[in-house]
């Protein structure tokens, strides 16, 4: 874009790039589509007493098993994990297309900054995720899907209801993980101080172990004691970065 653009040529271009964002999406989607065997392979896998994190915590043998009871059901969750997936996996190009959109309007330092947020944004969302695929959506699936409230009443979960709270608490750990460059742009900008995180961090434990019970509602002390414990290094990283920030 140059200076001489107009209202409609800025347009055009931000239409280019959502145009763009989709197609790559959906090319992506569709692959994943097409790979089903190997993709619910991997989305199922939390399911069984073989998956990795059940073997280093020697949990005992069991398996949640689904069932299916709409016509449609099956391919609209096939449709719906091949779209997250495709999503994801084209996420790196999707940002890079709109920053590049956005980057011409922005000063040297306005863009240098940004680039290091975004990137830094895209990696701490992937480690929520990661951290909630292998350890606090098994622990989920292994506490609910195999609670009992008498054994005469047998669990029968769908397949829609996994995927759907594997979805929710994949977005859900990926922006709590977003908690050191939110401190970071908080900073920057002077709205948050490390003296007043340092002064309230009871109340920041509160809240965490209350945003931990909500992501796994178990009564297992020991579960919420795993999930709560990152989140809370989270709060203390985030403590040092402003800290570092003021500095500057």
């Amino acid at each position: 874009m140059t200076e001489e653009s107009t209202f409609w040529d800025h347009l055009d271009e931000l239409r280019a790039c959502i145009i763009k964002a989709i197609a790559v999406t959906i090319v992506f989607a569709v692959i994943a589509f097409c790979f089903k065997t190997q993709l619910f392979d991997i989305v199922l896998a939390p399911r069984s007493s073989d998956f990795v994190t059940y073997r280093l915590l020697k949990v005992g043998d069991f398996k949640v098993n689904l069932m299916n009871i709409g016509l449609t059901e099956q391919f609209m969750v096939h449709m719906k994990t091949a779209a997250y997936a495709g999503l994801l996996i084209a996420s790196p190009y999707i940002i890079y297309v709109f920053f590049h959109f956005v980057s011409p309007a922005l000063y040297e330092n306005e863009r240098r900054y940004s680039l290091v947020g975004i990137s830094s944004g895209y990696l701490m969302f992937l480690m929520g995720t990661v951290l909630n695929y292998y350890l606090i959506f098994p622990l989920t699936v292994r506490f609910l899907g195999t609670y009992q409230v008498s054994p005469d009443v047998s669990n029968m979960l769908t397949l829609q209801s996994y995927i759907d709270t594997l979805i929710m608490m994949s977005l859900v750990m990926g922006i709590v993980f977003e908690i050191p460059v939110v401190s970071w742009m908080l900073a920057r900008m002077g709205l948050l101080h490390e003296k007043t995180m340092r002064t309230y961090w009871r109340h920041a434990l509160v809240v965490i172990l209350v945003i931990s019970a909500i992501i796994t509602p178990t009564t297992d002390a020991f579960t919420l004691f795993i999930v709560a414990l990152p989140i809370w290094l989270l709060y203390e990283i985030s403590i040092f970065i402003v800290w570092k920030t003021e500095k500057k």
